[in-house]
This record gives structure tokens, sequence and C-alpha cells, in this order.
């Protein structure tokens, strides 16, 4: 009867070890492929926005959430992210008297190339967003109440 209580206890530790090896190689190899599937997903994740960024034609603008479309005409989104500069620029300055004296030109000037250009735009589609821009850019620059 003891010889059947030692091989049974033997046949059990045995078979606890081998379960517990299988136990470590599925978590090694689950941890592996888990770390696989996130880098395959940042990776198509990255893919995709370059797509998106691609397809819409958008660019970032010196201004946190603002982004600049694009346009047929250059001009049109070169002086909006040159405005977008300024606006950055205006809202580093804060109460800098100085650095507000050289933003005060620089923001005449670039006034009246914004109405200029505004005046030039004759699709209204392009006028629309050119618009929306402008008021979005402005509305960062708006003093918070």
């Amino acid at each position: 009867m003891l010889t059947v209580f030692v091989a049974a206890s033997l046949i059990a530790t045995t078979s606890c070890k081998e379960a517990k090896e299988a136990g470590k190689d599925a978590k090694e190899t689950t941890k592996t492929v888990v770390d696989e599937a996130k880098k395959d997903v940042k990776a198509a994740a990255d893919e995709t926005k370059k797509a998106m960024d691609k397809a819409t034609g958008e660019v970032k603008s010196a201004l946190e959430g603002i982004t600049i479309p694009e346009f047929k005409d250059p001009k049109v989104g070169e002086y909006l992210k040159s405005y977008a500069e300024y606006a950055k620029d205006y809202l580093e300055a804060g109460k800098d008297v100085v650095k507000n004296t050289e933003l005060a030109k620089k923001g005449v000037e670039l006034a009246k190339k914004g109405q200029e250009l505004a005046g030039s735009i004759k699709d209204s589609e392009t006028a629309k967003k050119f618009s929306e821009t402008m008021t979005a850019i402005a509305s960062k620059m708006a003093p918070k109440q």
C-alpha cells in the first residue's frame, strides 16, 4: 500500500512540475505575442495618421490645436502659417512692452496682407476655409476671462 502512495506522489510531483513549466512557457509566449501585437498596432496607427495627414493636406501650425488646411494658392497657406506664428509670439510676449511694440508692427503688416489675400480669394470654399482658420487663430489670441 505504501508503494502505491509513493508512486502516486511521484507522479503528482512530476505532473505538477510539468504543468508549472508549461504554464511558464505559455506565459512567456503570451507576453511575446502581446508585445509584438502592441508594436504592430502602434506602427499601424502611425501609418494611418501619416496617411490621414497626407490625404487631408493639413499642416500643423505654430499654435497648439490649430491646423492649417491646404489651399490651391500656396500664398494663402503661407500667410496663415505666418499669422499663426505671430499669434504664438503674441501669446508668449504676454505683458512685455518691448516685445509687444515689435509685434504691433508685425500685426499691422499681417493685417494688411490678410485683407489683400481675402480680397483676392474668389472661390467660396477657399474663402470659407481661410475665414474659419483666421477665426480659430484669433480666438486663441483673445483674452481669457
